[in-house]
């Protein structure tokens, strides 16, 4: 079984998902759209924001797992994968731009109830941006390795990691080998895959004006605004991870009142790649019904 490919419109921006669940039909090209009538909840899954990042890259071998149990999407953001790119000079590529774009999605894909979210680094920060502007379409949030608090490896060393890449195979190597923890097996189709996106027309352009805004729009929020996230939430954290360190993931556990926390050793910034099956496990066990504060 492999998830259908859907493409909408929202904020203007044509915007690429994957789905997969029961019920579905399961015909390729097929927009299936808003679905209120189906049994199965709804989870969304967004990516992370490291150059080549997309839906299908960094869930593929979560899917097949959560379509056992839910309605499952997982969406490219603005600039990644095969969602639109669009022009910096008259888009935000700010963290307030991808939580307008995120929120318009989920009432699409929601038809306006709540659904579960789970977000990795960027991913998590608008995870929780959206949380923040519709708490009522939120059921349950998942926060993986999540951007969104202002506590960051302080090794200069790793930003330096980051901001490194030169769109070269050699140079996304590196960067995945930063990424990843010590144990995950570096593919060259791994590699391969991502270094394609993001020469893709307009990667490039897209990826510098994420960066540029973050100077002035980042992926951070204030610690009361957390604080103010009521839904239940499960904090994941790789031991290893270089990115969201683990005094991040005990900042979320402080500051979200309905939270609990998994953190998996020989992990790094990728639990969902690194441990997918340990990861659908914790994950589906928190979403299910009357778990975990439901």
């Amino acid at each position: 079984m492999h998830p259908t490919s859907h493409f909408v419109d929202i904020d203007g921006v044509s915007t690429h998902y994957l789905e997969m669940g029961p019920g579905l039909e399961m015909g390729p090209g097929l927009e299936i759209g808003p679905a209120p009538e189906l049994g199965a909840p709804v989870l969304l899954l967004i990516h992370g924001g490291g150059s080549g990042a997309d839906a299908w890259g960094n869930w593929r071998d979560c899917l097949p797992a959560y379509a056992a149990r839910f309605r499952v999407i997982a969406v490219d953001m603005p600039g990644f994968g095969r969602s639109a790119r669009p022009d910096p000079e008259r888009y935000n590529y700010g963290q307030t731009g991808r939580n307008r774009h995120m929120t318009a999605f989920v009432e699409h894909i929601g038809a306006g109830r709540p659904i579960s979210i789970i977000g990795n680094s960027m991913g998590g920060a608008t995870a929780i941006g959206v949380t923040l502007l519709r708490p009522d379409l939120v059921r349950k949030l998942v926060l993986m390795g999540a951007a969104g608090l202002d506590i960051a490896n302080p090794d200069p060393a790793a930003k330096k990691a980051l901001a490194s890449y030169d769109y070269t195979p050699e140079g996304m190597r590196r960067m995945v080998s930063f990424l990843a923890g010590p144990d995950f097996a570096i593919t060259d189709e791994l590699v391969i895959y991502r270094h394609a996106l993001t020469i893709e027309p307009g990667a490039r352009e897209a990826m510098a004006a994420i960066h540029r805004h973050m100077q002035t729009d980042p992926m951070t929020y204030p610690p009361e605004a957390i604080a103010s996230i009521t839904v239940p939430t499960l904090v994941v954290g790789g031991k290893q991870d270089q990115v969201a360190v683990l005094a991040r993931i005990y900042g979320y556990l402080d500051l979200i009142p309905n939270s609990w926390g998994f953190i998996l050793p020989h992990a790094g910034h990728w639990v969902m790649m690194e441990a997918p099956r340990e990861f659908v496990a914790v994950t589906t066990a928190f979403l299910a019904d009357g778990q975990f504060g439901a």
